[in-house]
């Protein structure tokens, strides 16, 4: 499959599943799909994210990768000295990314962010979101906006990497792109908001937000 082709399979999965009420179960049919040899996960470029490496910097504090998928930027982050948990809804991408890093000190684990453990409250001095806001609509979106931030510890970051648009703009397809109004809807204080073009070719334009619950909440 060419790019536009493996774009085209994850948007008529996406749309199914949405139309049959569920949210998020069309990322396990992707990954597993693709296990098989049968299509391929368009996102998954297994390097990690350019806006993740130009931001992040070494740390050994308590961090989560949201919707994880291969898991490049876990191990982005595991290598710069943090201890991280990484979760992906789909089982087949959690199985996937712990063999292509058998010797990882990532703790990988199958969890929905609109229904995650409990235990993990505010639980992460950081918090990475990359995409996986910007592939959800409605109700899910709103869901998955509080859930990312609920994960966030007192004092702790939180890192959102999406698509942007203008309020303006048509959404288009999948993965639809943030509004500013989304973006600052994280129920958390923002430290900035960047608003940048990405080197891909054509450049996508990106917001890269950082924000932080303060210490005492």
């Amino acid at each position: 499959m060419n790019v536009e082709e493996q774009r085209g399979y994850a948007r008529r999965l996406a749309a199914e599943s949405i139309a049959a009420g569920d949210a998020t179960g069309w990322f396990e049919r992707l990954y597993a799909a693709a296990d098989r040899g049968e299509a391929s996960v368009p996102w998954a470029d297994l390097v990690p994210n350019p806006m993740l490496r130009a931001w992040a910097r070494p740390g050994s504090d308590r961090a989560v990768v949201v919707g994880c998928g291969l898991g490049d930027d876990a191990e982005y982050l595991a290598g710069l000295g943090h201890h991280v948990t990484a979760f992906d809804v789909s089982e087949s991408a959690v199985a996937r990314a712990r063999s292509r890093f058998p010797d990882s000190r990532v703790e990988y684990h199958a969890a929905d962010l609109l229904s995650p453990p409990p235990e993990w409250r505010r639980a992460f001095d950081l918090v990475v979101e990359s995409y996986t806001v910007q592939v959800l609509r409605g109700e899910a979106r709103r869901r998955a906006i509080a859930g990312v931030a609920d994960l966030v510890a007192p004092g702790g970051t939180l890192l959102v990497i999406a698509r942007a648009r203008e309020e303006s703009d048509d959404p288009g397809r999948m993965p639809w792109p943030l509004t500013r109004a989304e973006v600052e809807s994280f129920p958390l204080p923002a430290v900035r908001v960047e608003d940048l073009f990405d080197d891909e070719d054509p450049p996508v334009r990106r917001w890269r937000a950082e924000f932080r619950r303060p210490a005492g909440s």
